[in-house]
């Protein structure tokens, strides 16, 4: 694995991604907290700050640990709060579940322009530049066609569809995509 910040700010044309900070926490609740980001998982809505500050503690650790995690993503023009989006590390260095784990929400107002697109193709890009033997992953509800999109865009292959662990709504199916075969135990990690 590469060590060192190389990834903790990158510009794109249309955005900044760069490790949170806490003073993200107010911007991110109200990303989070906001239904219309979650019309596909109601029970993910965030409803206290605490919350995500310590979802933002988690994701600052998971960037000391990896050297890559969770950006905050602003509009780099008048800096406004976009969203989110990165690759976080599931397991271990000695871990055969181990894989990058590719997340991503947008406000309401931003959804639908290729942003969610754009930030995960730099997300695997540098997932794969920390890490390129380790697969990247996304699972998602399997009637959240829009993230289904993005991961086909991303060249992600269907791995697996079955039952949502975790999930309040008995019938929610989960589909599991990486960007390359997945091991079994790699398959299970993805699963839970």
């Amino acid at each position: 694995m590469r060590a060192g910040p190389g990834f903790a700010e990158v510009r794109t044309e249309r955005m900044l991604l760069a490790r949170p900070v806490p003073d993200d926490v107010d911007e991110l609740f109200a990303l989070f907290s906001d239904p219309r980001v979650w019309t596909h998982l109601p029970s993910g809505i965030a409803k206290e700050r605490e919350e995500i500050e310590r979802k933002v503690a988690a994701w600052l650790a998971e960037w000391d640990r990896a050297d890559l995690g969770v950006w905050v993503v602003r509009d780099p023009g008048d800096g406004r709060l976009l969203g989110g989006a990165g690759c976080s590390l599931r397991g271990g260095p000695d871990d055969a579940s181990r894989f990058w784990n590719l997340g991503y929400r947008f406000r309401a107002e931003e959804q639908g322009r290729g942003l969610a697109t754009e930030a995960a193709r730099v997300a695997c890009r540098a997932a794969h530049d920390v890490a390129p033997e380790v697969p990247i992953v996304a699972y998602l509800l399997e009637h959240n066609l829009a993230s289904a999109a993005v991961a086909r865009k991303l060249g992600m292959t269907l791995q697996w569809r079955g039952p949502d662990a975790g999930n309040p709504d008995p019938e929610a199916i989960r589909l599991v995509f990486a960007d390359r075969d997945l091991t079994e135990p790699q398959l299970a990690a993805a699963q839970a």
